[in-house]
């Protein structure tokens, strides 16, 4: 029968892998990475309860996919707090944690990139079925939409847990990793591999929806006389949605290789030298997300720069709000969501009404 080290201290784990954490770790390199990581990870708090707060506080945003999208903004959020904990608990404290505390700090960084997986997969769903029967966005109730994202935030736990659920090689440190040196290497094969196969499905499905979209859109503009930008309105919403789903497959992807070169116990792989850099480069992606959101969309840039300014004019926010290129359409009294064939054809996006009116008068 194996032994099992559970109240052994990490050092014990850490210098049977041969990870030294103090050299890595120290002088000025330590300094410069905590600087790097406390300015980004303030960014990343501030930039993300923007968003969230902008789908709130304005009523366009008031449909199921930006919903999720504020729920995503929440995962960055808390992806934000996993970092923090990380800072903290690295380089030479690292040897001191207990086998519980690491768990929780390993956890805390799985539970934020399972949420924004699950996140971006369940968005995946809502865009195909809302653009493949021809409406800018889904049926789904909010009841439904709150359940979802109940769903994701149970799946997100349950995922950084199973490790401290039994996945782990606290009674057979033989099969333990380098990089996470009470994890099993099996566990880790199982965990990069399943991340990188949901990647690509979604990039598969993210190019199907935008290449029917782009397609539906050329077939309509023959028969409108409407302007470009309105014809594209549904395109230019998914390419949004495409570049948040880019920025997290580059930025993760190099990270998950690591893993799975791990996990298959490569020797030679160099991934000690290569873990920290990839592990800032998931940073990255929460600090990228609300940049993107505003870059694409007029609409929340203009609404988070009024929450900004502190400013709640009716005039302003009408002026902001009238700029032709967001990608949010006015809402009706249709709550059943908004036909591409209309939007194209009969020009609803925001302030087109406003436009005709000047025109008449």
């Amino acid at each position: 029968m194996n032994e099992c080290y559970y109240d052994k201290r990490m050092d014990f784990f850490y210098n049977r892998t041969k990870t030294d954490t103090a050299d890595e770790w120290t002088g000025a390199q330590l300094i410069g990475v905590l600087c790097f990581g406390t300015f980004f990870c303030l960014f990343i708090f501030i930039s993300n309860s923007l968003v969230i707060a902008a789908v709130v506080k304005n009523k366009r945003f008031h449909f199921p996919f930006y919903y999720l999208l504020a729920n995503l903004a929440a995962a960055d959020f808390f992806a934000g707090i996993a970092y923090v904990f990380l800072m903290f608990n690295t380089g030479p404290v690292s040897k001191t944690l207990t086998v519980n505390r690491w768990f929780l700090r390993q956890g805390l960084l799985d539970t934020s990139l399972t949420a924004s997986l699950v996140n971006l997969l369940v968005i995946a769903v809502e865009r195909h079925m809302s653009i493949m029967r021809m409406k800018i966005h889904s049926n789904l109730t909010k009841k439904r939409v709150t359940f979802l994202i109940i769903s994701i935030w149970a799946i997100a736990i349950f995922m950084g847990a199973v490790p401290t659920l039994g996945w782990n090689c606290l009674c057979d440190i033989t099969v333990c990793s380098s990089l996470a040196p009470i994890y099993s290497r099996s566990y880790l094969v199982f965990w990069s591999v399943l991340n990188l196969v949901v990647f690509f499905i979604m990039v598969v499905v993210y190019i199907r929806i935008y290449m029917y979209v782009q397609r539906k859109t050329n077939v309509l503009s023959s028969h409108t006389s409407g302007s470009i930008s309105r014809r594209r309105t549904p395109v230019k919403l998914m390419k949004t949605v495409m570049t948040v789903l880019g920025a997290f497959v580059v930025c993760w992807t190099p990270g998950l290789v690591v893993l799975l070169l791990d996990g298959l116990n490569c020797t030679d792989c160099g991934i000690q030298n290569v873990k920290r850099w990839f592990l800032l480069l998931a940073l990255l992606n929460s600090v990228m997300n609300p940049i993107i959101y505003s870059y694409k969309d007029d609409e929340m840039w203009a609404t988070m720069k009024r929450m900004i300014c502190c400013s709640s004019e009716d005039k302003s926010q009408d002026r902001r709000s009238s700029r032709i290129p967001s990608t949010v359409l006015c809402r009706t009294t249709d709550t059943s969501g908004h036909y591409i064939e209309d939007g194209i054809i009969q020009g609803t996006i925001c302030g087109k009404g406003d436009l005709g009116d000047k025109g008449n008068s």
